[in-house]
């Protein structure tokens, strides 16, 4: 099965290829490695609708372009990534579980004490290239949360299936969920 989903995205339009998570779903997936037009887009999209901020913070991997144009385009010269797991230079590390619709296992997200100094006391939003499931941003609440950062919002360029409905996140489109037949549901 080669199913694509055209949508328009930040004013461009992508054809965003389908693949199924099991038999009776299937999502389009939204992946913004590598197309540089649709990030810088985005990004600037984004900004105008967001929050003042202090700094931002996203999760290792796929919003890393997102986050990086958001702040270039801000003027900004910091963000933080929620690592997948402990690096070497990290010192007092604060970890969270996680399972997203886009990973087959369990991840845990990490946090080093550098990254939360810099969000102790200060205006955080975290960015996300799509929310779906929201289990992603729950992770992300806990470690702003648990290291002192005051959440001001939560944004991503598509909100995906349900999370369309939430009235906590901003987002630029809706992308839909898939029947195992590829038909939006």
């Amino acid at each position: 099965m080669n199913k694509r989903y055209n949508m328009n995205i930040a004013g461009l339009n992508r054809e965003l290829p389908m693949f199924a998570v099991n038999e009776n779903l299937m999502i389009a997936a939204f992946i913004l490695f590598g197309d540089v037009e649709l990030t810088v887009n985005s990004a600037r999209d984004l900004l105008k609708v967001v929050p003042e901020h202090d700094i931002m913070i996203t999760a290792e991997a796929k919003s890393i372009p997102l986050i990086h144009e958001m702040a270039r385009q801000s003027g900004v010269n910091n963000y933080i990534i929620a690592r997948k797991g402990p690096k070497v230079y990290m010192s007092d590390i604060t970890t969270v579980s996680v399972q997203s619709i886009t990973t087959k296992k369990e991840q845990t997200l990490c946090l080093g004490k550098a990254e939360a100094d810099l969000m102790r006391g200060k205006r955080v939003l975290i960015v996300d290239d799509v929310i779906s499931t929201g289990e992603s941003l729950l992770a992300l609440e806990k470690l702003v949360n648990e290291v002192g950062g005051n959440i001001v919002g939560k944004a991503a360029v598509l909100a995906e299936g349900d999370a369309a409905e939430r009235d906590d996140i901003i987002f630029l489109e809706k992308l839909p969920l898939f029947d195992g037949n590829g038909k939006a549901i």
